[in-house]
């Protein structure tokens, strides 16, 4: 008896394999490319401004440009990408922060210091005020001024960013400039 040569289903074309497969992943990671070298710096500030340390930013970045190297494939609409990947650093973050809170409920030996001295020299006291300021607004407001104040999004884009309503960036980004603002008059 002889064996039958086995076709290849189309399925498996439309997976992901073959020929066709190969070229689009080369489109795609020419994509997601372009994409790292245009945004990636001011993505790893922003998450850096959320997360306070710069290896947790970074990595927080990169998990996002993988999410969209996945999730690219099945991406229609192509102006979306851009707010995908924001929300994507955003959400990253909010899971660092979460990790870090349930280990801090922890007990530890030893804490180290928020600010190291080299820090502290490079940076103004002013710089530092308003810092620990912003530390003390709820993590909604935090980010809602990151994203409008750092990264000049109007508020729209913040709010498909964080899936909130335009209404509540504004509302949340006044409360939080007014809460900002007696917070330092506290300080000074």
């Amino acid at each position: 008896m002889q064996k039958k040569a086995r076709a290849e289903p189309p399925a498996q074309v439309a997976r992901g394999t073959g020929p066709l497969a190969a070229a689009d992943a080369g489109r795609t990671g020419d994509l997601v490319n372009e994409l790292y070298t245009a945004h990636a710096i001011t993505l790893v500030r922003a998450a850096k401004l959320l997360l306070r340390d710069q290896q947790s930013a970074e990595d927080a970045v990169q998990d996002a440009f993988l999410s969209l190297y996945r999730a690219l494939p099945r991406l229609t609409d192509h102006d979306q990408i851009l707010p995908y990947l924001r929300a994507a650093v955003i959400n990253k973050a909010r899971s660092t922060l979460r990790t870090r809170k349930r280990a801090a409920l922890r007990k530890v030996q030893h804490e180290p210091p928020q600010w190291s001295a080299e820090s502290a020299a490079m940076d103004s006291e002013d710089r530092r005020v308003v810092m620990v300021a912003v530390t003390r607004l709820p993590r909604r407001a935090r980010e809602i001024l990151i994203l409008r104040y750092y990264l000049d999004l109007p508020d729209h884009e913040i709010a498909t960013t964080l899936g909130v309503s335009r209404g509540t960036v504004s509302s949340t980004a006044s409360r939080a400039l007014a809460a900002l603002s007696r917070n330092l008059q506290e300080e000074l």
